[in-house]
């Protein structure tokens, strides 16, 4: 079963990322979904011809875990934006933000300065699974960091390329236009 690219040109004519921005997006993100058919191609033949022991196959494994999380964290923080930004009162996503971070405004306090730490990669607002308790991780890079048993609500993509050909080094005014095109109802139907 090969995964096929999703169409996410819909996103054009958001306010604050410009068309070119979001077309070189969807190209590095296509090129993911590319390599992630091609790792697991190479790795079915090596099975069917026994070469399981082999350093090839050991670091194609490896691989499988970078480009398979690049293609579907792009796929989630493509799919969370498109909306107005308004975050939506007296739902079940706010009920839970206010458990677990007091009111939805700490709990944007938190997520905006974790996409704001030095570094490249993604804040991910996760669902621990086990309790149900809501944290905002920062991730380095697509295969690792990623907390066991946890459910992606909301991504934020703080690689450069997803601001800086708009935004330069300002990531903060890219996080500010990032809240405004969230598309909240997607984000809570991730809530389980």
């Amino acid at each position: 079963m090969s995964y096929t690219a999703k169409d996410y040109s819909k996103l054009i004519g958001m306010q604050g990322f410009t068309e070119t921005l979001l077309k070189n997006h969807f190209t590095l993100y296509q090129g993911y979904v590319t390599n992630t058919n091609k790792v697991m191609d190479a790795l079915t033949q090596m099975l069917k011809e026994g070469k399981t022991a082999t350093p090839e196959f050991a670091e194609l494994k490896r691989r499988l875990g970078w480009e398979f999380n690049g293609m579907r964290l792009h796929e989630y923080y493509f799919e969370n934006l498109g909306g107005k930004g308004d975050f939506p009162k007296g739902g079940k996503l706010e009920k839970k933000l206010s458990e677990d971070f007091g009111n939805y405004e700490t709990w944007e306090k938190d997520f905006k300065a974790t996409g704001s730490m030095r570094g490249i990669g993604w804040c991910v607002l996760y669902q621990d699974m086990t309790n149900g308790k809501l944290i905002n991780f920062w991730i380095n890079e697509h295969d690792v960091s990623h907390p066991a048993g946890c459910n992606p609500l909301m991504i934020m993509d703080v690689f450069e390329h997803a601001f800086m050909i708009d935004y330069g080094l300002k990531r903060a005014d890219y996080i500010e236009a990032f809240f405004k095109n969230i598309d909240w109802k997607t984000v809570e139907s991730r809530l389980k």
